[in-house]
């Protein structure tokens, strides 16, 4: 379907994305848009990455990793959405599901803050795992770059995240020996779910889709070069 249409008078108006029409698709939609949050990847991933491949972690004990993955969880999860929330109560946003550009603007930059402050600890600290700190740099920013992209259009922030997603396991293939074949289909197959919601949602046009899983997996990989 076109996203532009040419109307009697010769002008051309580019046709907003929308919802499809069935309510249980739409329900299902709104489900894995809020389970696969682009809010909840860099914790999720640190403990995935713990999970998976536990001898980049040698030497870190269970204590100390718990400690880390509630400092992420903080930084990461708790005060973006925190933010979220304060700013919808005070009425700077009318939803917390920020669907336009301008809505974007405030929460894009306090996430920035509190990513960069994660990234810049985790990459100071001693004994910090690469694929960690290359999460955590890759997430700071894909921030950056989404909040500049944001200026233009409205770029899937949850298919940047997906892609991220996708782009740290290729990172861990890169710098460990474990087979990640089946984990990086799980994730391919989760990154094409939440695209597919979204689309359903009518909250993007297919390119700002794609868009957003290229600009996740190069951030990543970028990250994983500048800190390697």
């Amino acid at each position: 379907m076109s996203d532009t249409q040419t109307t009697t008078d010769n002008t051309i108006t580019v046709k907003e994305p929308q919802p499809v029409q069935s309510k249980f698709l739409r329900v299902m939609a709104y489900i894995a848009s809020y389970v696969f949050h682009p809010v909840f990847v860099p914790t999720v991933m640190t403990l995935v990455l713990y999970k998976l491949a536990p001898r980049g972690f040698a030497g870190v004990n269970v204590q100390t990793f718990n400690k880390w993955l509630l400092s992420i969880g903080i930084t990461t999860l708790f005060f973006p959405l925190l933010t979220i929330l304060l700013l919808k109560g005070l009425g700077f946003i009318q939803s917390i599901h920020l669907r336009t550009s301008k809505e974007r603007i405030i929460p894009l930059m306090a996430t920035m803050i509190f990513y960069f402050w994660a990234a810049h600890v985790y990459n100071t600290l001693p004994n910090i795992p690469l694929v960690l700190r290359v999460l955590l740099m890759g997430s700071y920013w894909s921030v950056i770059l989404i909040f500049l992209i944001n200026i233009f259009f409205k770029i899937s922030m949850h298919t940047t995240a997906a892609g991220g997603m996708i782009g740290i396991l290729i990172v861990l293939m890169i710098v460990s020996p474990v087979n990640m074949v089946i984990p990086l289909f799980i994730a391919l197959a989760t990154s094409g779910i939440v695209g597919t919601a979204r689309l359903l949602l009518g909250m993007h046009r297919m390119w700002e889709i794609w868009l957003g899983y290229i600009l996740g997996v190069l951030v990543m990989l970028a990250a994983y070069l500048y800190l390697k």
